[in-house]
């Protein structure tokens, strides 16, 4: 088993941000919708790439990853460059806003065409992501995605994929020609059919659903979806609290399946802070600092006090 190259757990209110953060800790209620988040994020590169193209943002209220593609040095740079645009936007670390889909869709065009730009259309990657909200005075998930990784979300017993893939296998599957299970070893699965930074077609899906307490989400790269159904997914988030033990236990079982490409994994728990943990654990007072993994070298976490 490889060992992962970053992972990390955090807890914060909307609202407070803070300096560096040990592995797993609890922030104090801050004004504001009154959301509490806790989330969990790791990346490995797997057992049969040399390199890892990934990369993730975990900074409260955006939660992002990204699959690099092209080839040595090209996917690495691609993935890079979306996570520093969504970092350098003034999203990341901030109080929940009124940012819409509009918004996010410029900063994303802005990551395209710097791809372009440093890869010379060569290099591309896909983004599956998440932001916490404010819409008509009320905490909501803005999802967002272009390409074939992956946002998942579990929420008042139902458990199920907010994001499209945006993949040849997709297509098939939405035509009838291929079962979801065909779907997964079919030899055109890798074949995506929108990315940042490449070919014709880079426009994001957006999703906007109200935030429930006790929601849980789960965005990852195909890396995981791809060697793990979606019921094992599941099983593991309907079975793991933690939101870090679930990352691990998710890096873990794909890993296991064979890894055949670098996985990456956020999970995002939210929650009322007014109301008390079920296990009647205490909510302590302190900070959060969130993570980053960018596949050309930069490391968690984001900040430093």
């Amino acid at each position: 088993m490889s060992e992962p190259r970053a992972n990390g757990s955090h807890a914060v209110d909307i609202g407070h941000t803070s300096g560096p953060a040990p592995r797993q800790q609890d922030a104090g209620t801050a004004p504001g919708l009154g959301v509490r988040l806790t989330y969990g994020f790791g990346t490995d590169r797997g057992l049969r790439r040399e390199l890892n193209e990934d990369s993730f943002l975990a900074v409260e209220p955006i939660f992002a990853v990204a699959d690099g593609m092209g080839g040595h040095e090209a996917g690495e740079v691609a993935s890079s460059v979306v996570v520093r645009t969504l970092e350098a936007s003034g999203i990341a670390g901030a109080p929940m806003s009124k940012l819409t889909a509009a918004d996010l869709e410029d900063i994303i065009q802005q990551a395209d065409q710097r791809i372009r730009s440093e890869a010379g259309g060569q290099a591309g990657t896909t983004l599956t992501g998440v932001v916490l909200v404010e819409e008509s005075g009320a905490p909501a998930w803005l999802f967002f995605n272009v390409g074939d990784s992956r946002a998942y979300r579990s929420s008042s017993g139902t458990f199920g994929q907010i994001s499209v893939d945006h993949s040849e296998v997709q297509e098939l599957v939405d035509l009838g020609s291929i079962t979801e299970d065909e779907a997964r070893t079919h030899h055109r699965r890798h074949v995506v059919t929108r990315a940042l930074g490449t070919g014709d077609d880079a426009d994001p899906d957006f999703w906007l659903m109200p935030v429930e307490d006790r929601d849980r989400i789960l965005l990852c790269s195909d890396g995981l979806s791809g060697e793990v159904t979606d019921e094992d997914i599941h099983t593991i988030l309907d079975t793991v609290r933690d939101p870090q033990e679930a990352c691990d236990a998710l890096i873990a079982a794909a890993l296991r399946s064979g890894a055949r490409d670098n996985v990456t994994v956020i999970v995002v728990d939210a929650s009322d802070p007014d109301v008390s943990d079920p296990a009647g654990d205490v909510q302590r007072p302190g900070a959060a600092a969130g993570g980053r993994f960018t596949a050309d070298g930069d490391r968690w976490p984001v900040s430093e006090a």
